[in-house]
């Protein structure tokens, strides 16, 4: 099939292409949030290729996958047919809700013409769909190419703007475990993150962050530190999350949304108790053969449960389904 898809979140857009179709991504001179084509610094396979706007009009297109209410509107611009009504549509969902919660309604709510795909069992119940059709496809993830040795008694963290979601990343919460081992923070706008620890009253922590490294970078440094921390009071499944968890890292998290589902109890430490995870963060940087054994349990349950073949082989038969009903 040929399927159009902008470019929105790096990691799961990187697992979506690496299936059997042709996906069309948009690109725009600025390269903003509309037209930002292919990844640079997430591998993709050639499958995926740049489209322009204007391009798009004469290109056979069989599915649409949204990522954000606008898209609709903006894929009818393009393509000169409707999402849902001329050409099938799949909204996906990648977040939790916002507001209201647990009564958020969600954007595509009471629509009958395209179903919405949650990426989580949490997020799925937790909006407001209302009448509109609904599925889940759990996350699945390009197996990085690197393993967990972690000889450094330190701790990583991945996450994005830190400063700016502050309490929603857990940023609130990194001074705590700071104490035990220093951190190594990575994502994007994490450079500025030891100055606002600073100015929130925490200054000289041993704090270091790793701006918006190249993905097989980031897994290399990922793999040398001792565990991975999960810090997000509320957010989606993290995709780095389960990452880490692949390479066969021990996970500390916060036992919050679906990380309760994902990481189960002899794979890592969850609780909402921070200083139980102060103290699991203590013990694994103390005991390297604890570490070792969560983190080999770790990755079965990634490889079995977050599988870029199973995570692929959902989408399909979702695809298929969705062109078909639409014949």
């Amino acid at each position: 099939m040929n399927v159009l898809l902008w470019h929105v979140h790096g990691s799961w857009t990187t697992s979506f292409v690496h299936g059997r179709h042709r996906y069309l991504v948009p690109v725009t001179p600025d390269r903003g949030p509309y037209g930002l084509g292919r990844a640079r610094t997430y591998p993709w396979p050639d499958s995926a290729v740049e489209v322009t706007p204007e391009e798009l009009r004469d290109t056979d297109v069989d599915l649409v996958i949204l990522q954000r209410p606008e898209e609709i509107d903006l894929a009818a611009e393009w393509l000169g047919r409707r999402p849902g009504r001329d050409v099938p549509a799949i909204y996906v969902e990648h977040n939790t809700p916002k507001g209201d919660v647990p009564n958020t309604r969600h954007p595509m709510a009471d629509r009958d013409d395209l179903l919405l795909t949650h990426v989580t069992s949490f997020n799925e119940l937790f909006w407001d769909n209302g009448a509109t059709r609904t599925t889940v496809v759990d996350h699945g993830v390009v197996p990085p190419a690197v393993e967990w040795t972690g000889e450094l008694d330190r701790l990583a963290v991945v996450t994005n703007e830190p400063v700016r979601r502050w309490r929603v990343t857990g940023t609130d919460l990194m001074p705590r475990f700071a104490t035990v081992a220093p951190l190594d923070v990575y994502g994007m706008g994490v450079a500025g993150l030891p100055d606002a620890l600073t100015a929130a009253g925490f200054p000289g922590l041993p704090v270091t962050g790793h701006d918006d490294l190249p993905q097989h970078a980031m897994h290399a440094e990922l793999a040398k530190r001792r565990a991975y921390l999960h810090l997000c009071r509320w957010t989606s499944l993290g995709l780095s999350l389960i990452e880490a968890m692949t390479m066969g890292m021990p996970v500390v998290a916060l036992a919050t949304t679906e990380a309760v589902d994902a990481v189960p109890p002899d794979a890592g430490v969850l609780s909402t108790r921070v200083e139980t995870l102060v103290e699991a963060a203590h013990w694994l940087t103390e005991d390297a053969d604890a570490a070792y054994r969560l983190g080999a349990r770790a990755r079965e349950v990634a490889k079995e449960r977050f599988g870029l073949d199973r995570f692929l082989a959902d989408w399909d038969r979702i695809l298929e389904e969705e062109t078909c009903a639409s014949r």
